[in-house]
């Protein structure tokens, strides 16, 4: 199967998703400034989960660049990350309406750390089809960020219960970890092409 479908399938799954979460936003009663302090939580739950999808769409378009065929366990590994991303409204709104309570902001974290396991997922089954002694493989190398990031998110769910202000500064940190650039796969991709 060629790549090209995979691709426009999970970019129009992101795109409804990030739809869906802008759809959460309600327009309060009022023309006063004063009446958007309560959505204060909701917004800024919006922003980070509006980062973390473009940190996953940006990841997963640079992973399946360096893709040379699709086969079915791929297609599945991905479906199972969107499945974990679709659920990001769900969650987004949850914790923003509840001003981030501990229950919302620990499910917040298991969305996030399942997404991060269905991404490493799909990555180890690219890895395993392209070969352990890939460019990609290599090119991935240690990935630091990419076993890290699940080991905060676990940190985070338990601390939601007792200091839910901690997780919530774990999953900002984890987003910003991730917004600095990864050239990794780039490189590679850019290497194939010369």
């Amino acid at each position: 199967m060629e790549k090209n479908r995979l691709e426009a399938f999970s970019d129009g799954v992101l795109a409804i998703i990030i739809t869906i979460m802008v759809l959460e936003l309600k327009v309060p009663p009022g023309s006063d400034i004063t009446v958007l302090k309560p959505l204060l939580p909701v917004f800024l739950t919006y922003a980070l989960s509006f980062i973390y999808l473009g940190i996953y769409w940006n990841n997963h378009h640079h992973l399946l660049k360096a893709v040379r065929k699709v086969n079915g366990a791929m297609m599945w590994a991905n479906l199972h990350l969107l499945f974990w991303l679709s659920l990001f409204p769900f969650v987004t709104g949850w914790m923003g309406q509840n001003h981030f309570t501990p229950a919302p902001t620990a499910l917040y974290g298991a969305v996030l750390l399942l997404a991060a396991i269905a991404y490493y997922i799909l990555q180890s089954i690219i890895i395993a089809q392209q070969g352990c002694d890939s460019k990609l493989a290599a090119a991935i190398g240690r990935d630091l960020k990419g076993k890290l990031s699940p080991v905060l998110y676990a940190i985070a769910i338990p601390a939601s219960f007792f200091r839910p202000w901690m997780a919530d500064c774990l999953y900002v940190f984890v987003a910003l970890v991730w917004l600095i650039p990864d050239r990794r796969i780039e490189r590679v991709v850019d290497e194939r092409r010369d």
